[in-house]
């Protein structure tokens, strides 16, 4: 331990991981729920699952807030806003008019269009103008009428209707007026006559809605000390889910927590989340060192925890008591197990599981359900190559959720308990499952990795980089399919990833199709290395790596099948033109740099077997005999030759591993290269 964390504190990838191991924690400590409620979950329309519960106290039925508001907006509907009028703009606008317009009175027609004028306006000033904006707004409230106020004495109360804005108080002088009359009336410019004289008094009018409001009870009734307020298995309806509420508020209330006692649940949060992470840490630094020093593979593990975990605690909040299955759980161990192995996808998701578990109504119900799942994905999908293998693993997710409910309910209640709703959630959070393979291609680009389903993809035969190999070295593609076939099969004896293996075989010699009649395989009687020096030809030979990996990064082939190109020599030497020139030079020094190949020297088991798979082959090809004696003689002296070299000394690979895999290249090469009986010749 002491160890591990010398190495967190003291190297770059250390302090990756204690950034990641910080971050987290902080992250899940943020949104983990600690709002004071009540010790049960419950949701209305579903069946109690605890014990009778009977009031500790007298307490009120408080209302809901939807049906307070509702109340609420009925009655401030009746409540008569109170508006001010001032009669001295009405006289003022009446008097502008008779000084402006003194000469209708001279004539008779015009002096009655006069007094009506003055009598219209007399009436309007009376009844009120407000701003066009305000009667509008009192028009979309529904408001019924106003209490008109003059001098801070209520004068009347007027329908909404009868109130005048601008515009309709022009409108009420036009339209009451003949045809010769209107005439009169545009000259006169009565615009100029018509101003708001009621003004909103917000003060009385919300003192009026304030009181109104304290009319309302908040509550609908009282519970009484020792009252039934629910039995275990009856059904929460409107009613209990009130009373429930009213006794969590009441709770609440009576115990509200001090700074200090925030503190202490903060503390013993952080304490359970950092045991959580460092449970983690360790069996991955003890038991999977090379992914827990691997600054993307731990990225991705805690990302996938974390996101998880809070959208739990945010989906559980949202929804109560269904939140708790509604979260696509089951993501967690399919993304881990595609990217890396089943055990790290056991560890990391029982962990998150027990973080979760915290925000759920049921925990234990919650506990049962998740783990259950997660081992029916992680043993039901080993490879995600087709879309039908996730359909039959949701679907059996799906199956097992339900049974798994299904046996829970039946042990602490009875069949009618069922509740039919919670499938139908179940339901939505298997099609959630679908999206996982759109997730997977997400980490892919985020994070470099590589799935099973895209090294399918590349080992496709038809794509045109393959399809330039068999023309331009017909030779080199034979020999990449036979090398890929080998070493899967060496691959499915120890368990290491075939299909990677597989695939970076069929590309790992690509850097040939630049010089493709240099290579042996592609040669039909004629050598170019017969003009050239021997360290011009291994030159030749070694670039092959080299422009390899310049197709590949071309090609934009994922890292990890680069990487093949890179380590499927090593720093091996090119054997032939090394001993060739050692034989012509005796006792001369060597620049043994020309002859070596750039390396690396493989860092998986993946990379190993590659190496071992393409040096047997390429070997094989040049034995006299195909027995078992001549096979066997040559896998051993090449694989040995290999160790003895020190070129597997950086890969995770076993002697017995070893052993293993020089059986099956035995085995495959005695296939591959088996004789074949002489049919007889029909005698005539």
């Amino acid at each position: 331990m002491k160890k591990t964390l010398r190495h967190i504190f003291m190297t770059g990838t250390g302090l990756c991981q204690l950034a990641y191991f910080v971050g987290a924690i902080a992250l899940i400590l943020y949104f983990f729920p600690r709002e004071e409620q009540l010790k049960y979950k419950f949701e209305e329309g579903r069946p109690w699952q605890y014990g009778q519960v009977n009031a500790p106290y007298d307490f009120p039925i408080y209302k809901s807030a939807e049906q307070l508001q509702q109340e609420q907006d009925s009655i401030l509907k009746t409540v008569r806003p109170y508006f001010n009028i001032d009669t001295n703009v009405g006289v003022e606008q009446i008097n502008n008019f008779k000084r402006d317009h003194q000469e209708l009175l001279q004539e008779a027609n015009t002096a009655e269009v006069y007094r009506y004028i003055l009598r219209t306006l007399n009436e309007i000033y009376n009844t009120g103008i407000v701003a066009t904006e305000t009667l509008e707004k009192l028009q979309r409230e529904q408001i019924p009428g106003v209490r008109i106020v003059s001098q801070n004495v209520v004068k009347r109360e007027s329908r909404l209707g009868d109130l005048y804005s601008l515009r309709s108080a022009y409108e009420r002088l036009m339209s009451h007026a003949g045809n010769e009359q209107q005439e009169i009336l545009y000259r006169c410019n009565l615009n100029n006559y018509f101003s708001e004289n009621l003004t909103y008094d917000s003060l009385k009018s919300g003192s009026a809605r304030h009181e109104a409001l304290q009319r309302i009870p908040n509550s609908l009734g009282m519970v009484l000390k020792g009252e039934k307020i629910v039995g275990r298995g009856e059904r929460v309806d409107a009613l209990i889910c009130l009373k429930l509420q009213s006794l969590d508020t009441v709770q609440q209330r009576n115990s509200k927590r001090t700074e200090q006692q925030e503190t202490i649940i903060i503390l013993g949060q952080a304490l359970i989340i950092l045991c959580m992470f460092i449970f983690l840490y360790r069996h991955l630094a003890i038991f999977y060192p090379r992914t827990f020093n691997d600054r993307k593979k731990l990225g991705f593990i805690i990302i996938m925890m974390t996101g998880i975990t809070v959208m739990c605690y945010l989906l559980c909040d949202m929804f109560k008591t269904s939140g708790m299955y509604l979260v696509p759980f089951a993501i967690l161990p399919i993304t881990i197990v595609v990217f890396l192995k089943k055990s790290i996808a056991l560890v990391v998701s029982f962990i998150t599981i027990i973080l979760c578990a915290f925000s759920v109504p049921n925990p234990l119900e919650f506990v049962l359900l998740q783990s259950a799942i997660t081992i029916t994905a992680v043993n039901n999908l080993k490879e995600l190559v087709r879309r039908s293998q996730l359909l039959q693993c949701v679907i059996l997710i799906y199956l097992t959720y339900c049974f798994t409910y299904i046996g829970y309910t039946l042990i602490f209640e009875s069949w009618t308990k069922l509740d039919i709703l919670l499938f139908f959630y179940l339901g939505i959070n298997c099609v959630l499952l679908f999206f996982t393979y759109l997730l997977i291609y997400l980490i892919e680009k985020a994070f470099g990795f590589i799935s099973t389903v895209t090294l399918v993809e590349l080992s496709d035969i038809n794509l045109k980089i393959f399809r330039k190999m068999s023309e331009d070295a017909p030779g080199t593609f034979q020999h990449s399919i036979q090398v890929s076939n080998l070493a899967a099969e060496a691959a499915n004896r120890i368990g290491a990833k075939a299909q990677l293996i597989r695939t970076g075989a069929l590309y790992h010699d690509i850097g040939k199709i630049e010089n493709p009649a240099f290579f042996t395989e592609n040669q039909a009687g004629v050598n170019p290395h017969d003009n050239l020096s021997y360290e011009e030809s291994a030159k030749v030979i070694i670039n092959h790596v080299k422009d390899g990996v310049k197709i590949a990064e071309r090609l934009g082939l994922p890292q990890m099948i680069t990487d093949f190109i890179r380590t499927h020599h090593g720093t091996s030497k090119t054997k032939y033109f090394y001993n060739s020139y050692v034989n012509e030079h005796p006792g001369e020094p060597v620049n043994e740099e020309a002859f070596t190949y750039p390396g690396p020297n493989p860092a998986t088991k993946e990379q190993a077997l590659l190496m071992m798979a393409d040096a047997v082959e390429a070997a094989s090809r040049s034995l006299k005999e195909y027995t078992e004696e001549s096979i066997a003689k040559l896998v051993n002296a090449i694989i040995d030759s290999q160790i003895a070299d020190g070129l597997l000394n950086n890969s995770p690979i076993s002697f017995q591993e070893v052993n293993e895999v020089k059986e099956a290249f035995i085995e495959k090469l005695k296939t591959m290269y088996h004789t074949r009986i002489s049919y007889p010749e029909l005698k005539k």
